[in-house]
């Protein structure tokens, strides 16, 4: 796998490296020890995906807070999205900065996102599937979000949103 620095301390776009052959390729997705070299969290306890019907659908922005907070790595593993992380960490120098990513099936790309970071995204083409491996268990009385289109962050999405839920849609402004 080869890791990319983002602009976002911490968040790295990841693309395996595809070993190809007669019958197609092999590539890894995942290693423990890459990961932990990187100094990444390598303690990943979780795996769900994401499905969505319909091309402009968004998800997001979503994060655990303390005692729960958790990292992430995302995959898109049929269609493409465009993928987004928002630094919430206070200390950080990118603090409410953000970063984005188209991710695709075809591209393969993955982006590892570390915690007290907000991750959603938009998808592209609708039938599109997203592969999440979080570092904790699910903990709902720790999910929060920060809305989608909160001036405090100006994300600037490509497309756009034709489906969101209620509570993506609802989530208050983020303290300035």
């Amino acid at each position: 796998m080869t890791f990319h620095e983002t602009g976002l301390g911490g968040v790295f776009e990841i693309h395996p490296e595809l070993e190809p052959d007669e019958r197609g390729f092999f590539a890894r997705t995942w290693c423990q020890r890459e990961f932990e070299n990187h100094g990444l969290n390598r303690n990943l306890v979780q795996c769900s995906i994401s499905f969505n019907t319909q091309k402009g659908t968004l998800r997001g922005m979503h994060y655990q807070a303390a005692p729960h907070a958790e990292a992430k790595v995302v995959r898109c593993t049929k269609g493409s999205i465009y993928d987004v992380v928002v630094d919430l960490r206070p200390q950080s120098p990118t603090f409410r900065d953000w970063f984005a990513v188209v991710l695709s099936s075809d591209a393969r790309n993955m982006v590892y996102i570390p915690e007290q970071c907000a991750h959603g995204f938009l998808t592209l083409e609708g039938a599109s599937e997203i592969l999440y491996q979080m570092s904790e268990f699910h903990s709902p009385g720790s999910a929060r979000g920060v809305r989608w289109n909160d001036p405090a962050f100006n994300i600037h999405w490509p497309e756009e949103v034709r489906v969101i839920s209620e509570r993506d849609w609802m989530y208050p402004d983020f303290p300035q």
